[in-house]
């Protein structure tokens, strides 16, 4: 459920960057490399014939190949190899955790210059400067068949791509009013600037086949069962939509949401200056999402923004790349401390936080009794998201097995209901990242063609 920043507190009528301190605070987080820092960056490859990058890459893209290709000037070729693997190559090579993926098995690192190739860029760089004619990949003949994806968001839309290219034609049935899923709605804005989410949608569906219905949620306006019965079959990329609750009382109070509904409006909005703003920030989580409202709001001009974990720094999911961006950016970070109140002031509005001192024992985390208060105007929760049970409230939906919250799927992503695949986020979890939810959907997508091929060769 969204929550309404207009019962977030408003300090003055803008924050207090100027316009041009706030359109720098928003570029982007790793400038691009320009054509010179590129081929520069290539000839420093090994181009490994048995490179340990390709292994760490959760999209199998050939790495050495497409960096071997930009250093021959071939950027095309580069991007086309991306792509074949990884059709949203553009927006992982601006979110995708490089530095504990690819680039942290770099055999670079181990050299004299303990400095990996920066892949990250280098795939950028190909992606952003790319100038193909038309759609660099051609569909198959039709293949009559029609199949449905339920979410426009990385697993949905790569599941989609790749049957597209594969003959079949696809319906993408979407809740929101744009597609993208967390590409749109959920990235720090320093990470993906401008209009590049949309951009990238549209170069997809560029391959044709693949239709978008908006404002279509499953469990709402879809049923499962009706899905089943119209469609070939069914891909469920519903991510995960409900954000976790603390469980104290005055949760619901002004000045206290979820961090996920904030960075939503910051992402969508036109003029910075006119989003609400508090003063004194509290974040609470240890996740990216914590990392990137935590920063966004420091760089919005907030004085004083704090990030509250309940263990160590080491135990946080944000890498120690994150870590140091909020850092830099001013925020503060507290551990070994949870969230014990919610204070209000004398009109019910969030005045603060009561934070219980914790510690480990034993690999349990106990409370040690003492606590501290936090001063806050707004508090926002990123503790991380759930699934939405309400996607699966049909009645065929809901008989779907489930791995605790999560959708269970076997080796080819089939859901226990014959005909029916999920990937992404609303399976059982992985690494939670971009370019998981992309391998997802071009994973399935092949079970798909697959099982359907075998269907038509029995009739």
């Amino acid at each position: 459920m969204t929550h309404s920043l207009n019962h977030l507190p408003r300090v003055g009528e803008a924050p207090a960057y100027d316009a041009t301190r706030l359109a720098e605070g928003f570029s982007d987080l790793h400038p691009p490399l320009s054509e010179r820092q590129a081929q520069i960056e290539s000839q420093r490859c090994l181009y490994c014939f048995d490179a340990p990058c390709i292994e760490a890459c959760p999209s199998d893209i050939d790495i050495p190949r497409f960096i071997r290709q930009i250093g021959e000037g071939n950027i095309n070729g580069a991007a086309h190899t991306i792509l074949e693997q990884n059709i949203l190559g553009g927006s992982c090579a601006r979110v995708c955790p490089t530095e504990i993926l690819c680039e942290q098995s770099c055999v670079r690192n181990h050299h004299e210059e303990c400095q990996p190739v920066l892949i990250g860029l280098l795939q950028r760089y190909a992606t952003d400067h790319m100038r193909f004619d038309g759609h660099p990949f051609r569909r198959a003949a039709d293949s009559g068949r029609h199949v449905a994806v339920v979410g426009a968001g990385p697993a949905g839309l790569s599941c989609a791509h790749r049957l597209a290219m594969l003959g079949h034609r696809v319906t993408i049935f979407e809740a929101e009013a744009k597609p993208g899923g967390l590409n749109e709605y959920g990235i720090a804005r320093y990470k993906m600037t401008d209009d590049f989410a949309r951009r990238e949608v549209e170069f997809l569906l560029g391959i044709g086949g693949i239709e978008i219905r908006y404002g279509q949620r499953l469990g709402r306006e879809l049923d499962l069962a009706q899905l089943r019965d119209d469609f070939d079959a069914v891909f469920l990329g519903l991510g995960l939509g409900a954000s976790r609750e603390l469980g104290l009382a005055g949760e619901a109070a002004p000045g206290m949401m979820p961090a996920v509904d904030y960075i939503r409006e910051l992402r969508q909005a036109d003029d910075l200056a006119g989003l609400p703003l508090a003063r004194r920030c509290v974040v609470i989580g240890a996740g990216n999402t914590a990392i990137d409202m935590a920063t966004q709001m420091s760089r919005l001009g907030a004085e004083e923004v704090t990030l509250v974990y309940r263990r160590g720094l080491e135990a946080m999911s944000a890498t120690g790349h994150e870590q140091e961006i909020a850092k830099a950016n001013g925020v503060r970070m507290l551990t070994w401390a949870r969230p014990a109140k919610v204070l209000l002031d004398g009109e019910g509005r969030v005045a603060g936080m009561r934070f219980e001192k914790t510690r480990d024992e034993a690999g349990r985390l106990t409370g040690t009794g003492e606590t501290f208060d936090l001063a806050a105007d707004a508090i926002f929760k990123a503790i991380g998201q759930g699934f939405d049970g309400a996607s699966l409230s049909d009645p065929l939906a809901a008989s779907l097995v489930r791995d605790g919250e999560r959708i269970q799927v076997d080796d080819d992503f089939q859901t226990s209901l014959p005909g029916v695949y999920a990937g992404g986020d609303c399976i059982a979890p992985g690494q939670d990242l971009t370019v998981q939810a992309v391998q997802h959907g071009k994973l399935a997508a092949r079970a798909i063609h697959q099982a359907l091929m075998i269907q038509q060769e029995a009739a």
